[in-house]
């Protein structure tokens, strides 16, 4: 009994490594014989998974540089702020009630903190200046990277917001209305460096500071200093008091436990752990984060609609062979495996290809800017990147390809093997519509007629294109307002990764167009040829097969310029903004253009062709 298992598992086992090995042959074999286009579709994937990888890679890459400058700083576990509409220091009781909390070991003295105008050379911006006293604290020591500390009628600026206003020690700003002398740069871990203090303080209390609250720069000077600055941008002042945990780790628990929703009335302090400020301070790599992984979702989209053209025009290709395949025995399940395997095959290194240059690219992004000391490190790739890259990978290559696989294996054997043409499809409403057109549109509507589903993956592709675009376009006009004038380092990181977006979505979306021309061109080759013997010209039928990709894009273009709109707004999280309208025109009027471009040369290779070779050709 024993025995007749055991032959019975080994001929099982030899008829699935020998039909594993047809699959493969066979998807070898595709893949040799059309070069060019596994190279295009690896590029497309490639293109989604690396823009993929970045995205994921950067993730907390901050964090090594905060702890550092938190160490080298003595930064503190917890701060806790009280709001003062009148601009009174907390009282004694109110202070005690905080520091004398279980868990804390060390605090500083109370900070006056407000809101005011930094001006220095023509260049303007709102500033978080805070009051300390010029012999520091035990919590919370700013390490100076230039000049010396704050004194009598001196300021010293956070190191990045000083280069991001040009000032350099010795320097004469005007602060509120008052003239200061630039004393000194540092750098600080109690609060987010710029331009990524997001508001902490009183866009927390429920007070706006000013225009750029997503932007202020941070200045140090004394108690007194502060006081004399009247002109305000807001008219409360908040004290803070930086607090030093038995247990760091725990801060979070602590700032729930212990804080109150800060607002104006709030009875109690609100209070901010050092985890809050350190993801603050993550602010500029997870902006680019963001873009990056919208981008991605973009590219995978383009990605499944160029896939899709080449899996169907595939198809089509080998309806002949497919049924052969069923002739000698070839099972549904066999037929749609092999088709399967050659862009799951492709995938797989496109996600390996994705993953090396990301690491690589990822670089370029993570400099942590001049707030916080010390590099982030070589990027590393954690296991679940990993397997996210390759997962996303692996579901664009099977949405594109599925569906001509299922409908290329459902096939009969005896039409597989004729391989009949496709009937054409006829509308009425259509044929009327384009009988009184110009020639090249009439032929262009009804080869949109002939193939609905190609037209749907064009304006799919175009509207993908546009959306990415105007969202880019947008982010670019709200950046460009907001920043002042001022260097940004969010506005350099978020500008570097749309221009890699661009690039990406532009070559990804000329690509599409050049495979839905092509595919078009092979299936209307007799369409094309009965055309120019009833006596159209090789122009025309060049612009009927032009028309046909051109017509869907334009529409796919009015389709993406709200959705890129959308897109911005969900991402950022920010009401409406409506970027320029010459830039938005010239966004929709580019894509149509560029389109026009990228068919004219496939449509006019496939109008030349010889009449008669192409007749004789289809019916031999």
């Amino acid at each position: 009994m024993s025995e007749v298992v055991l032959r019975t598992r080994k001929a099982r086992g030899e008829w699935v490594m020998g039909r594993s090995l047809l699959v493969l042959r066979l998807a070898w074999r595709d893949l040799r014989r059309r070069p060019v286009e596994a190279i295009l579709a690896l590029l497309v994937m490639a293109a989604a998974t690396t823009t993929l990888a970045i995205g994921l890679a950067l993730h907390g890459v901050t964090d090594h540089p905060y702890e550092q400058t938190r160490s080298q700083t003595a930064g503190p576990d917890a701060v806790a702020g009280f709001l003062s509409e009148g601009g009174a220091p907390p009282t004694t009781a109110d202070v005690d009630a905080v520091t004398r909390l279980p868990g804390v070991t060390a605090h500083g003295a109370p900070m006056p903190l407000a809101h005011t105008t930094l001006s220095m050379a023509g260049r303007t911006a709102t500033v978080q200046a805070l009051g300390r006293a010029p012999d520091g604290d035990p919590v919370d020591r700013p390490l100076l990277t230039s000049g010396s500390w704050i004194g009598a009628g001196s300021v010293v600026l956070e190191r990045a917001f000083a280069d991001a206003i040009g000032a350099r020690v010795g320097d004469q700003v005007s602060l509120g209305g008052q003239s200061f002398r630039v004393g000194g740069t540092a750098v600080s871990a109690a609060l987010p460096a710029y331009p990524s203090s997001l508001c902490h303080l009183l866009c927390f209390a429920g007070v706006a500071p000013g225009p750029h609250a997503f932007d202020l720069g941070l200045v140090w000077l004394t108690p007194a200093d502060l006081a004399k600055v009247h002109d305000r941008t807001t008219p409360a002042v908040v004290y803070l008091i930086d607090l030093r945990l038995s247990d760091p780790s725990s801060a979070p628990a602590f700032a729930a436990a212990h804080g109150t929703l800060p607002g104006p009335g709030a009875s109690g302090p609100f209070v901010l752990s050092w985890q809050q400020i350190r993801d603050a301070d993550a602010g500029v790599t997870r902006s680019a984060q963001a873009a990056l992984q919208v981008g991605a979702v973009l590219l995978a989209l383009l990605a499944v609609a160029g896939l899709a053209v080449l899996a169907g025009r595939r198809t089509l290709e080998q309806t002949r062979r497919v049924g052969l395949l069923k002739a000698v025995g070839g099972t549904p399940a066999l037929i749609a495996l092999v088709l399967l395997v050659e862009h799951v095959a492709l995938a797989l290194l496109a996600a390996g290809a994705g993953l090396g240059l990301g690491r690589v690219l990822a670089g370029r992004f993570t400099g942590p800017g001049a707030g916080l000391l010390g590099s982030p490190g070589p990027v590393s790739l954690t296991g679940a990147t990993v397997a996210v890259v390759f997962t996303a990978a692996l579901l664009v290559a099977l949405a594109a390809t599925l569906l001509p696989a299922l409908r290329s294996a459902r096939s009969a054997t005896i039409t597989a093997l004729e391989a009949p043409a496709r009937t054409p499809r006829r509308d009425g409403r259509l044929i009327a519509l384009s009988a009184g057109l110009p020639v090249p549109l009439l032929l262009g509507l009804r080869l949109i007629g002939r193939r609905p589903g190609r037209a749907v993956l064009s304006v799919l592709s175009t509207a993908v294109t546009v959306t990415g675009l105007v969202a880019i376009l947008t982010s670019a006009t709200v950046a460009g307002r907001d920043t002042g004038g001022l260097h940004n380092l969010r506005t350099e990181r978020l500008t570097q990764v749309t221009a890699t977006i661009t690039v990406m979505l532009l070559v990804l979306a000329a690509v599409n167009i050049v495979f839905l021309t092509s595919a078009t061109v092979a299936d209307a080759r007799h369409t094309s040829a009965v055309a120019r013997a009833f006596g159209a010209t090789p122009s025309q039928v060049a612009g009927g097969l032009s028309a046909a990709q051109v017509v869907p894009a334009g529409l796919g273009a009015l389709v993406g310029a709200p959705a890129g709109l959308i897109v911005y707004r969900l991402v950022t999280r920010t009401s409406l903004t409506m970027p320029s309208p010459a830039g938005l025109a010239a966004v929709l009027v580019g894509v149509v253009l560029a389109v026009v471009v990228c068919t004219a040369i496939p449509a006019g290779i496939g109008a030349r062709r010889p009449v008669a070779d192409v007749l004789s050709a289809d019916t031999a």
